[in-house]
């Protein structure tokens, strides 16, 4: 199973795809830029960083390979494990573990993991198709010399004066249509503001006489309920409880919401308990003021419905 094809596959969709019990790849939208001085053109893309910290199976990864895979999710946990561990020892001994369009994996000297992000991959599908560009410097200061020593070789003489006379002699029919466009803008001007005063007074009028009838209208309205509805009362279960059998943490709230809805399904009592320090939004089966009464509902969903549940301490505000 070549794991990296998953991740990269979910990387063009997701923010986050964790690999269990190994780290989890992040990725944060950097805008385009302009390199001046290079005057390269950097389209805007996805930027990759590895967090070891990450670990806890989210089962974004699982449920992908096992829909790519045809196989049970359980399957897939397994396949990912076994992985894991391959890595792992690939790792130990000194090698560097290369992720084709992801980047490279290296372990350091204190035993952490260190991340190389490829600069061949964009993950930002909005940016698809665009790469870097580099453009032609632009020398302003060539040109501006050539017309300076222009003006020096090829002198420029204006005669003002006689311009002057040779319009005002040869054209005397643009004074008279200086006059006409003038005389013309002010009768327009003057129609349309007598225009525009008729308009608002006949607005004002209507706008009276709307009042007027609406009033009348209201004055003589009688409102009677001769068979009122009986009053509801609703009654909401709140879940209390310092006990939660977590059924996983998210990084898309969306997702957490979709987790929500089909363990309601299931008919369990289901809901999301806010985000965690490493900001996953975490969902729960159920909550419980009993420690005795969690636990076995803990063994009841790992038998039946989810091996990877565990059980939350923490009272929530």
């Amino acid at each position: 199973m070549h794991i990296e094809t998953y991740i990269s596959d979910l990387l063009y969709r997701y923010d986050c795809v964790t690999i269990p019990e190994f780290g989890a790849f992040l990725t944060k939208r950097v805008s385009a830029k302009i390199d001046e001085s290079s005057h390269t053109f950097f389209p805007p893309k996805k930027v990759i960083s590895f967090n070891e910290q990450l670990q806890h199976n989210d089962g974004l990864l699982a449920s992908y390979i096992s829909d790519a895979e045809k196989i049970p999710y359980e399957v897939a946990v397994q396949k990912i494990s076994k992985q894991v561990k391959s890595i792992k020892s690939f790792l130990a001994e000194g090698e560097t573990l290369s992720f084709s369009t992801i980047g490279d994996l290296i372990l350091n000297d204190d035993g952490k993991v260190v991340f190389e992000p490829s600069q061949n991959s964009n993950y930002l599908t909005e940016a698809f198709g665009l790469t870097e560009f580099k453009s032609s410097n632009v020398n302003r200061e060539v040109y501006r010399q050539q017309v300076e020593s222009l003006e020096d070789v090829i002198p420029i003489s204006i005669t003002p004066e006689r311009r002057a006379t040779t319009t005002a002699t040869s054209r005397p029919y643009l004074k008279y249509a200086a006059v006409a466009l003038i005389a013309l803008t002010l009768g327009g001007f003057a129609a349309s503001s007598l225009y525009n005063n008729q308009v608002e007074t006949h607005n004002q009028l209507a706008q009276e006489a709307a009042n007027v009838q609406l009033d009348a209208k209201v004055q003589e309205a009688t409102f009677v309920i001769e068979n009122p509805l009986p009053a509801a009362t609703l009654k909401v279960e709140k879940q209390q409880g310092k006990y939660h059998i977590i059924a996983g943490a998210f990084r898309i709230e969306e997702n957490s919401d979709k987790k929500v809805e089909q363990l309601q399904e299931l008919g369990f009592k289901a809901r999301k308990i806010g985000v965690n320090k490493y900001g996953l939004h975490e969902v729960v089966y159920s909550s419980y003021e009993n420690s005795n009464d969690a636990l076995v509902a803990l063994r009841d969903i790992r038998q039946n419905y989810n091996k990877e549940a565990w059980l939350l301490v923490r009272d929530l505000e």
